[in-house]
């Protein structure tokens, strides 16, 4: 591709971007029953002086039921109950703000944890689904210049538990009818909200499974329905390949080429295109699932049908699927989402590569809730 032109500001002339793999150290959340796998749930009310069966009351009630006011624990006796909420049932979040679009099937949380940390969920109601995209971290150390996120820098890692909250707070609104529709259940996870999900691996591995583990062990969600996103960290993906789950991979790749990958995600400054995608085909090859290709079309940036031709050599051959993003606006942003004929342009080379293609719908843009545009603001 030596004969295309060359993109303005890439990385090859400016130092890389400084990338955060490391949350800062902070106070850690109090512990909850969502930390915990079934067994130690038990071995915590044991060493409480309680039978260990009280421990899967409390988990049937947390996660089946889906009850946030102790007073319906009813087959709990009133002192064991008062003394296991305590202990495994703390506050970890609090609602600080809630925005509604799309008729109000589109509700977007910022959340405030335990140390006045703020973070962001989105939940989504469809005709024939209901998705939660959940935060793994209080801001993002990739520093995707793009995106509102990664702009805001790291904060802390969030806990299993606290992953874990976003879930069961957006379930309870459905179960209990707040949500246009009638009641309903969540269907699907994606790791698609603040931070780098691999890297808060051991806090997002134990969320998958509290999300996907049986009730009362877990919420019984499928790890079929459930979308951890990356921007390649490939190691992480290696080790989450032996792991064994079905849970979809996506990979927010951008483009195509190194050059400009380099400045849109600088993690390539570290692991390359190729590196990225031998890891993704490789836990495409162990789990049997698909891969998705996250890519945000930007303005004359990444949008040219060269790089759609190039992606689609790329990715010819394997279990994928891309996923196009127009460029949802950030305040401050130099860039914008790319013209409808270029993006229909994009869709066609794509396509004539082999490669199945969406456009994503770009809900809750009105109420900053998009892809690329969390930034956990409690402003008006």
């Amino acid at each position: 591709m030596s004969t295309q032109p060359a993109v303005a500001g890439t990385a090859s002339e400016k130092t890389p971007a400084k990338l955060v793999f490391a949350a800062p150290r902070r106070g850690k959340p109090p512990r909850h029953l969502a930390d915990l796998t079934s067994a130690e749930r038990r071995e915590v009310v044991a060493e409480l002086g309680e039978k260990p069966f009280r421990a899967d009351q409390l988990s049937r009630h947390y996660f089946a039921r889906l009850v946030d006011d102790p007073a319906k624990m009813t087959d709990l006796p009133a002192v064991v109950r008062e003394r296991l909420v305590a202990e495994l049932l703390p506050t970890l979040l609090t609602p600080v703000r809630e925005m509604d679009c799309d008729d109000g099937t589109t509700l977007k949380t910022v959340w405030k944890a335990f140390d006045g940390v703020l973070f962001e969920s989105v939940l989504m109601r469809y005709p024939d689904r209901a998705t939660m995209c959940v935060s793994s971290q209080a801001g993002c150390g990739m520093n995707c210049p793009f995106c509102a996120t990664g702009q805001a820098g790291l904060t802390r890692n969030l806990s299993t538990a606290e992953i874990v909250e976003q879930v069961t707070a957006g379930a309870r609104a459905l179960a209990r009818g707040r949500i246009p529709g009638g009641p309903g259940r969540v269907s699907n996870i994606v790791f698609m909200g603040m931070g780098e999900p691999l890297a808060n691996y051991k806090a997002v591995m134990g969320a998958v499974r509290r999300i996907t583990d049986p009730a009362p062990a877990g919420l019984g969600i499928s790890q079929r329905a459930v979308t951890v996103s990356t921007v390649g960290l490939v190691p992480a993906i290696e080790k989450l390949t032996a792991e064994g789950m079905s849970v979809r991979l996506a990979v927010s790749l951008h483009a195509p080429d190194d050059e400009l990958r380099d400045e849109l995600v600088p993690v390539n400054n570290r692991w390359k295109v190729a590196e990225v995608l031998d890891a993704a085909w490789a836990y495409a090859d162990r789990s049997g699932r698909r891969v998705s290709i996250e890519y945000a079309l930007i303005k004359d940036v990444n949008d040219q049908a060269w790089r759609a031709d190039l992606l689609g050599r790329l990715l010819r051959g394997n279990l994928v699927h891309v996923n196009l993003i127009p460029l949802n606006p950030t305040p401050g942003s130099k860039w914008t989402a790319s013209r409808p004929q270029d993006e229909r342009e994009f869709v066609r080379r794509l396509e004539a590569h082999g490669i199945p293609v969406t456009v994503r719908d770009t809900r809750g843009r009105e109420i900053d809730g998009a892809c690329g545009q969390l930034a956990a603001s409690t402003k008006d």
